[in-house]
């Protein structure tokens, strides 16, 4: 997928998101593409843990914390559904998704992400994702 195409639509820069994380573990991420369609002061927001919290994290902060489980194992994480919602150059999308540790394979991880993107007059920037891993299979 090229990424000069797709930033230019919110469905695009969504799969090429998850494209970019997804992969076998002795294949390096393309970590610059993947920071380069997240906006200047961007947030990852994941729900997870014990107690359940909200940990905000910059771009570089979750390559850093996910990059060592990355190079453990196989991971591919796909879109199921979606909900969105446009206002002027600001786009709210739910993104359903499911995790699967092979291409097509059974899932091993189901949730739904909370992503905010905006519109600069050229292209879609993610602002913001917030997710929670509502199922957690084989994990």
């Amino acid at each position: 997928m090229n990424p000069s195409e797709a930033v230019k639509t919110t469905k695009g820069i969504i799969d090429l998101n998850y494209a970019l994380i997804s992969g076998k573990p002795e294949e390096e991420r393309d970590w610059k593409t993947w920071r380069s369609l997240h906006a200047p002061g961007a947030r990852l927001i994941p729900i997870e843990g014990e107690s359940r919290i909200a940990r905000v994290m910059s771009p570089d902060e979750w390559i850093a914390s996910r990059t060592p489980l990355l190079r453990k194992m196989s991971f591919y994480e796909y879109e199921t559904d979606r909900e969105e919602l446009q206002y002027g150059r600001l786009a709210q999308v739910w993104s359903r998704y499911i995790a699967t540790s092979e291409p097509g394979g059974e899932p091993i991880r189901r949730g739904a992400n909370s992503i905010q993107l905006w519109n600069d007059g050229t292209r879609w920037w993610i602002l913001s994702v917030a997710w929670d891993a509502v199922e957690a299979l084989n994990v």
